[in-house]
């Protein structure tokens, strides 16, 4: 008997950006690309309407979130107050974390950031663990070893996790081309194709 068929649920999705700090720039395959695709997914996030948590893993050593991502055009509707939130766990999965979920009645969890093998694995697993439905955005993860990325990608859906894109991500939201954010993100889309094609080429090509 084929398996629960898992798709986006708009209304009960979350975004989870994992760790995207400074320090990294320099150790990170492909980090650009990362950064881009986070950034894309921010923007969409404060048209969409999705509560979207962050975090830093030990910030005063690795330093804060890039300042590409403009967290500022979330508002306080989409972010809790502790976001972005420093950590030493590798899970973004908190007490924080976990209570926001519930309260936003979360099904669908969207994850990008870093380290895939390392912080975004050990969240997946800990949500899948807890039941919630899993998306890792295959161009908008990456490691400091990329050979990394291909096999934390394979334990991933493994485990239970969807590996999708960022552009199909944002297709699944909004459902429906008369969606009212539709040509809002559509511009988005246009407006950021060269980069997105540069993150698949980096961090997908020849990994699936």
């Amino acid at each position: 008997m084929a398996g629960r068929v898992i798709k986006l649920v708009p209304g009960r999705t979350a975004f989870l950006v994992c760790d995207i700090q400074e320090r990294f720039r320099s150790a990170i395959y492909a980090y650009p690309a990362v950064i881009s695709t986070a950034e894309k997914m921010v923007k969409a996030a404060a048209l969409l309407e999705i509560p979207t948590i962050v975090t830093e893993q030990n910030p005063k050593a690795l330093g804060a979130t890039v300042s590409e991502l403009s967290l500022s055009a979330l508002g306080p509707d989409l972010q809790p107050s502790y976001s972005p939130l420093a950590k030493t766990k590798f899970s973004m999965i908190l007490p924080e974390v976990e209570a926001s979920l519930r309260k936003w009645k979360t099904q669908s969890v969207v994850i990008f950031g870093i380290e895939s093998h390392v912080c975004v694995l050990q969240t997946a697993l800990d949500l899948l663990e807890r039941n919630y439905d899993v998306h890792i955005l295959a161009d908008g993860v990456s490691s400091c070893n990329h050979d990394e990325v291909g096999v934390a990608l394979a334990r991933l859906r493994s485990s239970g996790a969807q590996i999708t894109t960022s552009e199909s991500a944002l297709f699944q939201l909004m459902v429906d081309a008369s969606h009212p954010q539709f040509k809002k993100i559509s511009a988005l889309i246009k407006d950021t194709k060269n980069s997105t094609a540069e993150s698949l080429k980096h961090l997908v090509g020849g990994k699936l």
